[in-house]
């Protein structure tokens, strides 16, 4: 009996843990949110939202991100089809390097960039193809950095969870190893590039280390949303910056319930 009273303790005790751990952490998250409901000033919000800077900030944020989003995918998908689907030597060097964006700040990732363009190679990039460093470009360079390693983590994922076998009977019955690919492998992998392009672009739309590190935050020329938080609190206009980060919550929020909408919750 003892051992039943203590089985049925026990399962509880795990039980009342865990749901705890989740409402903490749900309160904890949810109180940020609604202090800034409490905190921002309704009658200046719609006139702020809607000025010439946030307006600017907001072009500039979505038109920079979906392009890194639309580079790191396109380059995300034959490097994660590859550490998934093949054995080479340095495999795990190659794999870690890749994951280092991921660990490293952002802030050492632009710093990192900006090096790099100091060096002949990159000063000759710069002086005769494109100006990166405190220029447009080099928002979508420092976003690609940082976006890129996430779009292969979750690519890589979702290659791992497709069986091979079904390029091997692909594969006997005509298809060139390519037409394997196209054919069956990415239909397969739909739904994980899907959830990879949205989280990437919505990553993308949050980067401020790496950008603010290598393309600087100028207002009005390479100041997207995160720029524009950082410019604005510097200058003590907080109900600005309390409008952009309702534009950044709206911008996460709407890019995890497309994903849950369109792909699943098992994405």
């Amino acid at each position: 009996m003892s051992k039943v009273l203590k089985g049925v303790g026990g399962e509880r005790a795990f039980k009342g843990a865990t749901i705890s751990a989740l409402v903490l952490l749900t309160v904890f998250i949810a109180g940020i949110v609604l202090s800034l409901l409490a905190y921002t000033d309704w009658g200046g919000f719609v006139s702020a939202l809607f000025s010439e800077e946030i307006l600017f900030a907001i072009r500039l944020s979505v038109i920079t991100a979906t392009t890194a989003a639309v580079i790191s995918v396109a380059i995300a998908i034959p490097v994660a089809y590859t550490l998934s689907q093949h054995k080479f030597p340095g495999k795990d060097i190659v794999d870690s390097l890749l994951d280092l964006p991921i660990v490293m700040s952002p802030v050492a990732l632009g710093a990192g960039l900006l090096v790099f363009f100091s060096t002949p190679i990159g000063s000759g990039i710069e002086d005769n193809v494109l100006r990166f460093t405190f220029a447009v470009p080099g928002i979508i360079l420092a976003q690609v950095a940082v976006v890129s390693a996430l779009a292969v983590r979750l690519l890589k994922s979702t290659f791992d969870n497709i069986d091979p076998r079904y390029e091997q009977v692909s594969r006997t019955l005509g298809c060139s190893k390519a037409e394997a690919f196209v054919r069956v492998t990415l239909p397969l992998a739909r739904n994980g590039i899907i959830a990879s392009a949205i989280l990437t672009w919505a990553r993308a739309i949050g980067e401020f280390g790496a950008t603010v590190t290598l393309a600087g935050a100028t207002a009005m020329k390479t100041e997207t949303l995160p720029i524009a938080i950082f410019l604005n609190l510097a200058s003590a206009n907080i109900a600005r910056a309390t409008t952009i980060l309702f534009v950044l919550v709206a911008v996460a929020i709407g890019a995890l319930f497309i994903i849950r909408k369109t792909v699943g919750r098992s994405i």
